[in-house]
């Protein structure tokens, strides 16, 4: 079969909500095509393999930016899921929203189908909320959301001591008020990773109208006219044989009666549209891409969560350790998965943190914590921090002013996007980090964390000045992955799609994926972009309903 009536560009989260919600009244034909492989692997599944899964380079897009010139020409790394449930299969599996003011702002630049009151059906009807029904959640959805079952003492004594530096206690971030601390609530059932390939895909894989191919690469779409038809493939067993010089292994085409959905993320989606030549025209011209259409906000306008750790010394064992005392902790505390899905496989590394002000007069949070159990460094990635008994606590900036591109390196599909990130280019962001840094101290120099720290390992006691701390920003910050806006929604010069998420210009061609968001939410990207894909669902329905 080479003609379906909708075809799906990425198995990630927006991916998944698309290919349930349109194949599930029975009448389209939907094909969802994803780079990665099945999500089949017991790291996905096992929360605590999230670890891992930030050295896969199967499962893992594993990008690096562009040298950076704000971040002392550093590398960001900027880990992407390749795998059915994209970014839901590897990411933290925290579950926020973000603010009621997020999408009232996106419905103030001309968007007004986007703001709050119009997307909360939508958090509400893609969720089921184990605690409950309520005024902000649901029970109806496919979305698995929990209570962290891994709550380890040092946790509390995190939630204690921010409490103690002025903080108060928060137990739903995703309620009527997002500021404080407390525990994050989780994509998981019975302690285990449920992604949006988990919720949505895997239960519908029998539709006999539901296609999922995995291993495949979307090469290029098919355009006449600025029309869509369809799209260029490659098989991944084929891409190894062209690469070998077999004149065998030619492109495959697929076909679409009535759209294509772009869903490959806040990276890949705009690089396929460069690559088919919708975009910058004077981009395209540099790498030979004959010009389909020309829409100059293509990659632009990338935005991503700035982020950096105060990591100090801590005089307990039931850590994250390379330690021989706290691997016989976590080898008995491991046993409780096998006996009750809890314990310290079922965490995500990140459950505690919260939503805090860098100043007190402001309105709303500007700034996100959360709390490791570890001495990290590099993602996770550096084994030798991990011989320290420690604790980490990010500081993450909400609503950063930075802004950043995603263009090409050359016209090769296979060739990895060019990813400039700028962050903490504008002052006003260094100044809140800055501010940040001083908190999360403040925060750790309380009882009861206080009583068992040893000394600062970052930024170290000498770094204390503005001047100081802005150097030990430039040297250690990351982004914390929640990549958005490089095909934002809305009316503008620079905007690539309409509030219905269709391409300016073009026919039968939708993005739909965090790529859309005019501005960065103030939180965790992933249920922000099951609700986009299930709005936008309703709004293709919709459409075609009216057009039958």
């Amino acid at each position: 079969m080479t003609t379906f009536d909708f075809i799906i560009i990425g198995g990630g989260s927006a991916g998944c909500v698309l290919a349930e919600r349109l194949s599930a009244c029975g009448q389209y034909q939907v094909c969802l095509l994803e780079a990665g492989p099945k999500d089949s692997s017991n790291n996905i599944h096992v929360p605590l393999g999230v670890i891992n899964l930030m050295r896969s380079k199967t499962l893992n897009w594993q990008y690096n930016s562009h040298a950076e010139t704000s971040q002392n020409q550093r590398q960001i790394f900027n880990p992407r899921g390749k795998t059915l449930g994209g970014s839901s299969s590897i990411n933290a599996m925290l579950y926020v929203r973000g603010q009621k003011e997020d999408y009232d702002h996106w419905a103030a630049l001309g968007n007004d189908l986007w703001s709050f009151d119009q997307v909360l059906p939508y958090f509400k009807s893609t969720q089921f909320q184990e605690r409950g029904a309520s005024e902000f959640h649901g029970t109806d959805g496919q979305l698995n959301v929990a209570d962290s079952r891994s709550k380890l003492p040092v946790f509390d004594d995190f939630i204690q001591s921010a409490q103690h530096a002025g903080f108060k206690a928060n137990d739903d971030f995703n309620g009527a008020d997002q500021e404080g601390v407390g525990y994050y609530q989780l994509t998981q059932k019975d302690g285990r990773r449920f992604s949006a390939a988990k919720g949505f895909l895997t239960p519908n894989l029998d539709r006999p109208n539901l296609t999922v191919l995995t291993d495949v690469s979307v090469t290029k779409l098919i355009i006449d006219n600025k029309k869509v038809t369809g799209v260029y493939y490659l098989e991944k067993s084929l891409e190894k044989s062209r690469e070998k010089g077999n004149e065998n292994s030619q492109l495959k085409q697929l076909h679409a009666r009535r759209e294509v959905l772009l869903s490959a993320g806040a990276f890949n989606s705009p690089q396929l549209l460069m690559l088919s030549g919708i975009g910058p025209k004077d981009e395209l011209a540099k790498h030979g891409i004959p010009l389909a259409h020309e829409l100059p906000g293509v990659g632009q306008n990338l935005q991503d969560h700035v982020d950096v750790m105060v990591v100090t010394k801590h005089q307990r064992n039931d850590l994250l350790a390379l330690r021989p005392k706290a691997a016989w902790w976590a080898v008995k505390d491991a046993m409780k998965f096998f006996g009750g899905k809890r314990g310290v496989l079922t965490s995500p590394v990140a459950e505690a943190g919260g939503f805090i002000k860098s100043e007190p007069q402001l309105t709303r949070p500007d700034l996100q914590l959360h709390f490791i159990p570890a001495a990290m460094d590099d993602h996770g990635r550096n084994f030798k921090m991990l011989t320290n008994y420690a604790v980490s606590l990010h500081i993450c900036l909400l609503r950063p002013k930075s802004r950043g591109s995603v263009t090409l390196y050359d016209k090769e599909i296979d060739s990895n996007p060019k990813i400039q990130l700028n962050m903490l280019a504008e002052a006003d962001d260094r100044q809140t980090m800055i501010k940040g840094v001083r908190l999360a101290r403040e925060i750790l120099a309380q009882p009861p964390l206080a009583d068992k720290n040893g000394d600062e390992i970052f930024p170290g006691e000498n770094c204390q000045s503005d001047e100081a701390i802005v150097e030990f920003l430039k040297e250690k910050c990351n982004t914390i992955y929640h990549p958005v806006g490089t095909c934002k929604m809305g009316n503008d010069d620079m905007a690539v799609v309409d509030q219905s998420l269709k391409v300016h210009g073009m026919e039968q061609l939708r993005v739909i994926d965090a790529s859309v968001m005019p501005t960065l939410i103030s939180g965790n990207t992933n249920a922000p972009t099951i609700m986009i894909a299930a709005k936008a669902a309703d709004m293709i329905l919709n459409e075609h309903a009216r057009a039958n």
